[in-house]
């Protein structure tokens, strides 16, 4: 996903933010988001509902305990109970009036309640919320108190510093748009005046802001070159929208209320790969009780949810998403996953499948399902999905090349094999030197023993994209066996070994290899490894335990001419025994 700011990879404004009381504090044991019940609860494998739940009978117990309090308000955060953390944060300031995790839930209370006057006093007080987001919560707030000439002057003065400019433009351009200046909106947007990187959020606020203005055209490019071959339903919808003539409604920013939520959304964007996941959480979790519509802050904290392991609260926050919200369908793939992690596998599969019903026509919830499927191996089902996503495609691009490669595997695995390399040669099509592709095509080839120099020649351009990458490896070193290039095997095979030491195709391919080169023991070794890797989760088409068995008792020769094949002609000069 596209940052909000070049600046905040390029020019350090994530860094910038980390610098202040607010993030810097995240790394101590006292401070913001840091507390030993925070840190334990919120990083790792958080249970929110048990924190709250024993955390109050401790608190019962220890009612002056300022390391409960501050767990407490984490977990009240993180369940999205921020009306219910006001009391307790109240509490923990009384104990300790410079506690920031107190403070900051008490100023995203003030500004939910549009109690400007507290939000100004808090702010003047000496309270960080962290590097630009203290004068754009001003800002905004005076926009709220109706004196946007005093809101311009702050986007103004951040204007003057380098950093901080990139910043102010998108919030004030936002600001303007909300009063009705959709041409100076549109003018700073633009980026003439400042280089701006648009998140997704940003450029559909462009989007409208450019329908407002009757530039619908200019909103189809923008789409287009920002938001390319994407497969978001609310993308989709908005790019027929804009092609059927309509003016699109301004919506990004309806009140002061949302600006200081798309504030704290793209804040905690910014911050989702670097920061404390509690962090983010209790920047997107505000960010939601300041909008509850703020759709990509719900998603954001489900996101947080699933890294922290969390699976449960992310699957609870994936349903906060309605049906009707436009997001339905992304939030839905959303929980699908995180169900698919629970192993709650059949409910995953249950809800692609309702959503898939409820949206036919919508290529990759079809793509999910088949995705689905195919992890539990249910190749018709999966192959019937995919068909019915492709069959969508009203043009071809480059990134389809994934949904023909899945079909291939299920169709492969199905057992239909001209329509599998008819789908593998499709993706090759659409992405010519994709190694995934290039790699299971060519060792399919290996596997049937036909097309040797072709699946060389496709290895070899896999093995080149991909050199660490095992099983690519591996499928170099296959292809050199097969083809009676036995010693260019040995080095392909024990690099793909050294990759994938505990894989018992990998180990039971060297074995085979060793044998050629009449290096017996060794082979024999491998073989013995190869069966004691062999687990529960192994495909059992690919390695065969009794095949390597009968390896053992009998040697490789042997297992071939039983097979009704030939025994391997060893080269003259191989290594002896």
């Amino acid at each position: 996903m596209p940052r909000p700011f070049r600046t905040a990879r390029n020019m350090g404004v994530a860094a910038m933010l980390a610098l202040t009381p607010l993030t810097a504090a995240a790394q101590e044991p006292s401070g913001f988001a840091g507390a030993y019940l925070a840190a334990r609860s919120a990083d790792t494998n958080a249970d929110f509902e048990a924190l709250v739940q024993y955390g109050t009978r401790a608190l019962v117990e220890m009612p002056e305990n300022a390391t409960i309090m501050e767990g407490l308000l984490v977990a009240y955060i993180g369940l999205g109970q921020i009306d219910s953390a006001v009391p307790l944060a109240r509490r923990l300031l009384d104990l300790s009036p410079r506690n920031e995790l107190g403070k900051i839930v008490l100023l995203g209370d003030a500004m939910a309640r549009e109690d400007w006057e507290e939000v100004r006093s808090t702010m003047n007080a000496g309270f960080s919320v962290g590097g630009l987001m203290d004068p754009l919560i001003l800002a905004w707030s005076a926009i709220g108190e109706g004196r946007m000439s005093r809101a311009l002057e702050i986007f103004d003065q951040l204007e003057a510093d380098e950093v901080a400019r990139q910043v102010s433009a998108f919030e004030k351009a936002q600001a303007l748009a909300y009063v009705g200046d959709f041409e100076s909106a549109a003018e700073i947007l633009s980026g003439e005046q400042f280089d701006l990187t648009l998140n997704r959020a940003g450029v559909m606020a462009y989007v409208q802001i450019l329908s407002q203005l009757g530039r619908n055209d200019e909103a189809l490019e923008l789409i287009e070159e920002r938001l390319p071959d994407t497969g978001d339903e609310e993308i989709v919808d908005l790019r027929a929208r804009l092609e059927d003539g309509e003016t699109i409604p301004f919506t990004a920013v309806r009140s002061p209320l949302d600006g200081l939520s798309m504030l704290f959304y793209n804040v905690a964007e910014v911050l989702s790969n670097d920061a404390s996941p509690s962090l983010v959480m209790i920047y997107a979790r505000i960010a939601e009780h300041l909008n509850p519509d703020n759709i990509g802050a719900t998603l954001l904290t489900a996101s947080v949810f699933e890294r922290i392991g969390n699976l449960d609260l992310a699957v609870k926050t994936y349903d906060q998403v309605g049906a009707d919200s436009r997001a339905h369908v992304q939030a839905m793939l959303g929980k699908a996953a995180a169900l698919r992690r629970l192993d709650r596998v059949e409910e995953g599969i249950e809800t692609l499948a309702d959503l898939a019903d409820a949206n036919p026509d919508v290529a990759p919830v079809q793509v999910a399902l088949g995705d689905a499927y195919r992890y539990e191996e249910r190749w018709e089902e999966a192959t019937a999905a995919y068909d019915r996503a492709i069959a969508l495609y009203d043009t071809e691009v480059s990134a389809q090349w994934a949904v023909y490669f899945a079909r291939g595997i299920t169709n492969e695995r199905g057992g239909d094999w001209p329509a599998a390399e008819a789908d593998f040669r499709k993706a090759l099509e659409l992405e010519p030197d994709q190694p995934s592709v290039l790699n299971y095509l060519g060792y399919s080839y290996v596997e049937k023993r036909e097309n040797l120099d072709e699946a060389l020649a496709m290895i070899e351009r896999a093995v080149e994209q991909r050199p660490n990458q095992g099983f690519i490896v591996d499928s170099l070193g296959w292809v050199y066996y097969r083809l009676g290039r036995y010693e260019e095997a040995v080095p392909q095979m024990e690099k793909a070994v050294s990759l994938m030491p505990v894989d018992p195709v990998v180990n039971d391919h060297l074995g085979d290899v060793y044998w050629a080169v009449g290096r017996e023991r060794e082979a024999e070794f491998q073989w013995s490894r190869a069966l004691s890797f062999i687990n529960d989760d192994s495909d059992l088409e690919e390695v065969k335990p009794d095949r390597i068995r009968r390896k053992l008792e009998v040697g490789l020769d042997q297992v071939l001419i039983e097979e009704g094949g030939e025994p391997i002609h060893r080269q003259e000069n191989a290594a002896a025994n």
